[in-house]
């Protein structure tokens, strides 16, 4: 369960809000020397204000390598390579597209919450088929299971509370 919380945090990460965060790129590749790398692994990446993303790599050769990896990506960002630095500029978010960022949000806690209720029925499971075997009595079963419940509950309600925290951050920004 913590799992799939951290999975969350890393996926929020990513999505966009209306300024700038070094978190966007994270996800991004470069294709360097043949294996897929990192941007933050090649270069040094910052957020200088609110409107601009600032990569300085830390090998020169590789600005076109960066830069392509960039404009290929899910970003949809413009991508000013200016030399030896490369710029990634933010622009304001219209009303209609953090509605959809909102609600991508929204299913990002959703996907979040069907994994923790997976992992919450494996437990049940597993806590059965211990009991079936004589491994643990009924009594430390029930118990189990209540123990299980609680967990589900207090991560269902940490992703709520992820997914509330994003969602105004978004509609504010």
């Amino acid at each position: 369960m913590k799992g799939a919380i951290d999975h969350l945090q890393h996926e929020l990460k990513g999505i966009r809000t209306g300024r700038a965060s070094t978190g966007l790129i994270d996800h991004v590749r470069v294709d360097y020397y043949g294996s897929p790398t990192p941007v933050n692994q090649l270069a040094t990446v910052s957020a200088p204000d609110a409107t601009s993303i600032m990569i300085k790599p830390f090998d020169p050769s590789s600005v076109k390598d960066i830069v392509k990896a960039l404009t290929v990506s899910d970003l949809n960002l413009p991508v000013n390579p200016d030399g030896k630095v490369i710029r990634l500029s933010i622009p304001p978010l219209s009303e209609e597209r953090r509605k959809q960022i909102v609600v991508q949000v929204k299913n990002c806690g959703e996907h979040t919450k069907v994994s923790v209720r997976n992992v919450r029925r494996d437990a049940n499971k597993h806590l059965d088929d211990e009991q079936k075997s004589k491994l643990i009595s009924e009594d430390d079963r029930d118990k189990g299971k209540r123990e299980v419940d609680d967990l589900t509950k207090k991560y269902t309600k940490q992703i709520e509370d992820a997914i509330k925290a994003k969602s105004v951050e978004i509609m504010t920004d």
